[in-house]
């Protein structure tokens, strides 16, 4: 049986957006690993150590999502760092995430960048291998989840560390693989089937059609769906049972002993 981890962002409260901790939780059963906000973009304590405990109790992976510390733009706005300040940021924020981990006598799984942050690592080496550094000294059985074919998975695979190439479900891409921006009117796909399918060719093909409807070669290591979105619990939904049905089976990647 073929086998796929499904990720979601999770725990992203913030005063620019309606947040309700049960829309993540109704995900759980869907998804194989979460990342979770860790306050620099949004996100809470409180909101933390539930969602921690929940995801331990369905036997989900947890990874921290860390980003800028940009609360007013959700994390989405570029701010140009040292190398040595992207390295401090990335260690406060998997230590706060790490706490909750070692109350509860276990550790993280993976580490992905968000919004600004992961897209910039995706095309600048600099940030990439200052964030990889960051995880191999904190922890270097961490996973690295990043952009299928992007700066950060080569700089985790120079840096010596797992890595895991992702691929989103509901985003179009663009012919350099990257992501259409959020703020072009075609930057998301709102309908579940759609999603779907999207996902069955990435994973059995290694490909996906762009925004301008050319194909890109694409890996599949890990599929991400959002649990902001109005229909998120029906993509989760959809696409749960459309890897079922095609023989594919949910199961996070392993870390390196």
């Amino acid at each position: 049986m073929q086998i796929t981890d499904v990720n979601c962002d999770m725990g992203e409260s913030s005063a620019l957006r309606t947040y309700n901790i049960q829309n993540d939780i109704d995900l759980f059963p869907f998804v194989s690993s979460v990342n979770i906000a860790c306050c620099f973009h949004a996100g809470d304590t409180d909101t933390i150590d539930m969602l921690v405990e929940r995801a331990l109790e369905a036997g989900v992976a947890v990874g921290a999502h860390p980003s800028f510390d940009d609360r007013k733009n959700f994390g989405r706005t570029e701010v140009h760092l040292a190398p040595r300040n992207i390295y401090a940021l990335m260690l406060f924020q998997m230590g706060a995430i790490s706490a909750f981990m070692h109350a509860r006598e276990t550790k993280l799984h993976h580490v992905k960048p968000h919004g600004s942050l992961y897209n910039m690592a995706s095309v600048n080496r600099a940030i990439a291998d200052a964030i990889c550094s960051a995880i191999k000294d904190f922890d270097p059985s961490l996973i690295v989840y990043g952009l299928s074919g992007s700066e950060l998975i080569r700089a985790a695979k120079s840096a010596g560390l797992a890595s895991c190439s992702e691929v989103f479900a509901d985003r179009n891409y663009e012919d350099d693989s990257t992501l259409t921006p959020r703020t072009e009117k075609y930057a998301l796909i709102e309908d579940p089937a759609q999603s779907a399918a999207r996902v069955l060719e990435m994973i059995n093909h290694g490909r996906i059609k762009t925004a301008s409807g050319n194909w890109i070669d694409i890996v599949a290591g890990t599929v991400c769906i959002h649990s902001d979105g109005h229909n998120a619990l029906d993509l989760a939904k959809t696409l749960s049972e459309t890897l079922f049905f095609n023989g594919i089976k949910l199961q996070s990647p392993a870390q390196n002993k």
